[in-house]
């Protein structure tokens, strides 16, 4: 069924997908050059392959005005030679994880015998790409890992002969995407609330409608299908919900407006 959409709300979705989309394309170009990097690598390791990502996300993070908190590779347990479990990830200055201050890496554990090991393999940003061989958006969810508050994390694979490797990816604090973002909502006048593929809150001008939560509207988990499908496929189409209000992909994000008049 054709939708009609409203100009305006046709607007801020293209404005929210420009937002994110540099984004998205820093990321894709990360991956092909630490593919190129560890393809050259006759046997990869921990010690060789850990400058080349310091360096590679280490600028953009210290960028003014930057979105990202965090960046990095996530290698697949047993693929590095001298570290089966392997997070090489940095925080920026504006990352209020743990103690630090400025540009630094995670301390993350890596000895799967100790009491505060996690296995990240099954958690939703790595789990998914795993699945689907593409780039995911998790969240906002409360990150414990990384950034001990509400975030959304980009992940994409990262594969050497066909296989994949680890993954590389990027955090987000919400409240910098808000900044951003709730400004471009409220230009409309109308209610506006940015929802993630399953119907999880990443912003609203309506202030009952608190970050992380699910959006229950009638009709709108049938509606968000096509991006959970898709990941986040630009096909997606805008559907309208039994209330009146119309839901408009956020191009290729996996994000999506819920518009209502």
């Amino acid at each position: 069924m054709t939708v009609t959409v409203d100009v305006a709300a046709l607007r801020i979705a293209e404005r929210i997908a420009s937002t994110i989309d540099p984004v998205f394309a820093m990321i894709d170009d990360w991956r092909t050059r630490l593919e190129a990097s560890l393809a050259a690598m006759p046997e990869p390791s921990a010690a060789s392959f850990d400058p080349v990502v310091a360096e590679l996300v280490g600028e953009p993070l210290e960028r003014a005005g930057s979105l990202i908190t965090g960046a990095g590779f996530v290698a697949a347990p047993g693929y590095l030679a001298d570290a089966p479990w392997h997070l090489e990830w940095w925080l920026s200055g504006a990352n209020t994880f743990g103690t630090g201050a400025g540009l630094r890496r995670l301390d993350a554990v890596s000895d799967p015998d100790s009491e505060q090991f996690r296995d990240y393999t099954g958690l939703e940003w790595w789990r998914v790409p795993a699945r689907t061989g593409t780039r995911h958006l998790t969240g906002p969810y409360v990150d414990y890992l990384c950034t001990d508050d509400y975030t959304v994390t980009i992940t994409v694979p990262v594969a050497v002969g066909g296989t994949m490797v680890g993954l590389v990816g990027t955090d987000l604090y919400v409240a910098s995407l808000e900044r951003e973002l709730l400004p471009v909502l409220r230009e409309s006048g109308h209610p506006c609330t940015l929802v993630n593929a399953s119907g999880r809150i990443v912003t609203s001008t309506d202030p009952r409608r608190a970050t992380g939560a699910l959006l229950r509207l009638d009709g709108l988990a049938e509606a968000l299908a096509p991006l959970r499908e898709r990941e986040g496929a630009a096909s997606a189409e805008s559907a309208e919900l039994p209330d009146g209000a119309i839901v408009v992909p956020c191009g290729d994000t996996s994000l999506a407006l819920v518009f209502e008049s």
